[in-house]
């Protein structure tokens, strides 16, 4: 059974606050890009947290620098207390990046014996084929698996050293939904199992499920963090959704609106607070039904946030 995110975040494991990676006052330009600004951010152990932000925010380039993969311009990069460089800390980490390539000849299982081997201690192969679900598929070529098949590939490729910080960057682009829930119940193993793991992801439900806390980034700063809850109260919206003969046009014009669309035969509408607009919708149209209201999620939490810090940015140009 799938946990819900009630069940996830109401977890009775108990997490150590000492931090296992961390970026101090980092700038990373390349060129006359900044593609980081004086960013503050912590990964603590034991626990699973979710970098958010729109393309180009500054997401993998922070990940690259935890890794060790290029130097700040400025600041200080940490993983477990020293260089991310450090051959030692490079073999308590593991990667699933979304540049990654391996071998199109090279079969499934080569392919984790071949990585395996780089590691003093890994996963055992048998587990790691588990994990991934690619059991059956051990003896294909890469190349000659589908596009979500190889993403579980590279999922493998990243825990057969069997880490204890896990960077997955955008681990369940391209799997259906069934493969991309039998990923987040092994991430939830592997976090329950001891290991920390730092997840960007453009499913904002994804975040909402895992993820012990959240950091939103945009145009290379963290404007937010705290867990989902914390991250969605912030905007502390509502989502109303009812049948109406008022046009979208109309219910947009309402005090506290911020957003409409159709939904089938219904009409969403994103509001600051949801009784006045009530109050103005069966003023205007008595016979409206259907009406449910329910806390805005993390998606529109992400949306306010990053466009709010966008319009900033614009008027401080």
């Amino acid at each position: 059974m799938i946990a819900t995110v009630e069940q996830r975040h109401t977890s009775d494991r108990t997490k150590p606050e000492w931090t296992v990676a961390s970026l101090e006052g980092v700038n990373k330009a390349y060129g006359a890009v900044q593609a980081l600004r004086g960013v503050d951010f912590q990964v603590r152990a034991g626990e699973i947290i979710a970098l958010l932000g729109p393309n180009g925010a500054g997401k993998t380039t922070a990940i690259k620098l935890l890794l060790g993969l290029m130097p700040p311009n400025a600041g200080r990069v940490r993983v477990f207390g020293g260089d991310p460089t450090n051959p030692e800390n490079r073999m308590r980490t593991g990667a699933m990046l979304q540049v990654g390539r391996v071998p199109e000849t090279l079969r499934v299982r080569e392919h984790i014996d071949l990585f395996s081997s780089y590691y003093p201690k890994p996963m055992a192969a048998i587990d790691v084929l588990a994990a991934a679900g690619l059991e059956k598929l051990r003896d294909r070529k890469f190349a000659e698996l589908s596009g979500g098949q190889k993403q579980r590939v590279l999922f493998a490729l990243a825990i057969c050293g069997n880490p204890d910080l896990l960077f997955l960057d955008e681990p369940t682009a391209g799997l259906d939904v069934e493969a991309r829930r039998m990923l987040w119940d092994q991430i939830r193993r592997l976090v329950d199992d001891g290991k920390t793991v730092l997840l960007t992801t453009h499913y904002l439900q994804e975040a909402d499920a895992l993820a012990d806390r959240v950091a939103v980034i945009n145009r290379g700063e963290i404007i937010a963090q705290g867990t989902p809850s914390e991250i969605k109260a912030q905007t502390s919206g509502k989502r109303i959704r009812c049948v109406t003969s008022l046009s979208s046009d109309r219910v947009r014009e309402l005090p506290g609106v911020t957003e409409v669309k159709e939904d089938r035969e219904a009409i969403e509408i994103h509001a600051s607070e949801a009784e006045p607009v009530v109050r103005q919708l069966l003023a205007r149209d008595p016979a409206l039904s259907g009406l449910e209201i329910t806390t805005a999620g993390l998606e529109e939490a992400f949306l306010a946030l990053t466009q709010d810090n966008g319009h900033k940015g614009n008027h401080s140009n």
